[in-house]
């Protein structure tokens, strides 16, 4: 019998997270406000950390932190301070409200927290290039429970790591979301160009920007390199995908399906980790069954907002000109409205808006289940109880009175017109 992996959420902050484990998450990774490798993120204050630890704990799902920055001498003197506060945090009611693990790449960061923490489970970040047995086996003998696998790596080379690693040493691996030009996100392009280091969590993508040739003997004579009509985006790649491999990853003997995303939105956390919930339960129950459903969850996945999708390196190198994706913008055939609250008990939803829409809009109740539920809106009312013809301003909190029903946690969606 196959063994059932883990699928592994981002969060950017405490709503992400809550939505990742309703909609399917079997764990969630997140950052604090300090060592990770997305400062541009929402993250957590330890008060909010504490209390997303304890809604998952209560519901059976686990939570990891990510410190996972190239440490400089300055951040050693902050990094002992907050190894405490992981290992004393305390949700509201004083009950202990520990991280399930630490993500880590750097050695000086690993041996602090192992000193502050010394029986914390450690997950070795991707940023470490895991590329082989041999550094499992490096860390594993330090005491780390799991490695991440390089982004780079097929599929015949993480089953070879996992035939020469102990069971217990677990293999975490990427199969969903955007793919860094650089080896495993170890990239200098943001901090030669912007002056904002990428492996300091303060990366501003400059892989996504359009690109043009200099002759050095004619300065300021920019020639457009041509690749479409939008550009020349050379280093830019394709986002991963792999619900259409289920088979293929469970026989390699991958422990966690990783998603990435932590800068991404509740509707992206909730559609990819329902889809991929379903295909990967599907899948242990009957590969037949997983065949049977694998539109609808391709289909799922091109709801939330994405590049162009390609497997990367799980079947080898893939061919430059397949990889690159020529575009500046995403793909986003889905609007998202926001997250349902609270209901009244008399068919009104409360939600903090996201995106504009008015009364008289046909637009989807995502339920955790699968199921979509179209209804109508039928009226927009503000906190004061004003009745009003549409919602134009981002988070404001308002209450809807919708065709069908809704509940708290699911998530109000739109597609776009003409889609």
């Amino acid at each position: 019998m196959r063994k059932k992996p883990e699928l592994l959420l981002p969060a950017s902050g405490p709503e992400v997270l809550r939505t990742a484990v309703r909609y399917g998450a079997d764990a969630v990774y997140i950052g604090g406000e300090a060592f990770g490798l997305r400062a541009k993120a929402k993250n957590f204050t330890p008060a909010e950390m504490a209390e997303g630890i304890r809604f998952a704990h209560e519901r059976g799902k686990k939570v990891y932190v990510t410190a996972n920055i190239l440490a400089h001498n300055r951040d050693l003197e902050e990094a002992e301070g907050y190894f405490e506060t992981l290992r004393d945090l305390r949700a509201a009611d004083r009950t202990t409200a520990r991280p399930d693990a630490l993500i880590v790449s750097d050695p000086g960061l690993f041996a602090l927290a192992k000193r502050v923490w010394p029986d914390a489970e450690f997950h070795i970040s991707t940023q470490a290039n895991n590329t082989n047995y041999g550094t499992y086996l490096f860390w594993y003998g330090l005491g780390a429970k799991r490695a991440v696998s390089a982004r780079e790596l097929s599929l015949e080379e993480i089953r070879r790591i996992r035939e020469k690693i102990p069971a217990e040493m677990e293999i975490e691996s990427f199969i969903h979301g955007a793919m860094c030009v650089s080896y495993s996100g170890r990239c200098l392009l943001s901090s030669y160009l912007a002056g904002r280091d990428a492996n300091l969590g303060e990366c501003t993508h400059p892989c996504r920007w359009r690109y043009a040739v200099a002759e050095e003997t004619r300065p300021g004579e920019y020639m457009p390199v041509y690749e479409n009509d939008r550009g020349t985006f050379l280093f830019n790649s394709k986002d991963l995908c792999m619900i259409g491999h289920i088979p293929e990853l469970l026989e390699a003997g991958i422990d966690s399906f990783k998603v990435e995303g932590r800068m991404k939105t509740a509707l992206y956390a909730a559609t990819v980790a329902r889809a991929y919930r379903k295909a990967i339960d599907d899948c242990l129950e009957s590969e037949a069954l997983y065949r049977s459903n694998l539109d609808w969850y391709e289909q799922e996945v091109r709801k939330c907002t994405h590049r162009q999708y390609d497997t990367g390196f799980f079947f080898g190198r893939p061919d430059e000109r397949a990889q690159i994706y020529g575009e500046s913008t995403y793909i986003n055939d889905y609007i998202y409205l926001g997250t349902v609250y609270e209901t009244d008990g008399r068919g009104r939803a409360r939600i903090e808006q996201r995106n504009r829409f008015f009364v008289g809009d046909r637009i989807e109740v995502m339920k955790p289940d699968g199921r979509d539920c179209p209804v109508t809106v039928g009226k927009i009312e503000d906190a004061a109880g004003n009745a009003m013809e549409s919602a134009p301003h981002p988070k404001q909190l308002l209450w809807l009175t919708l065709s069908g029903g809704a509940e708290a946690g699911d998530i109000l969606r739109m597609k776009k017109a003409g889609v």
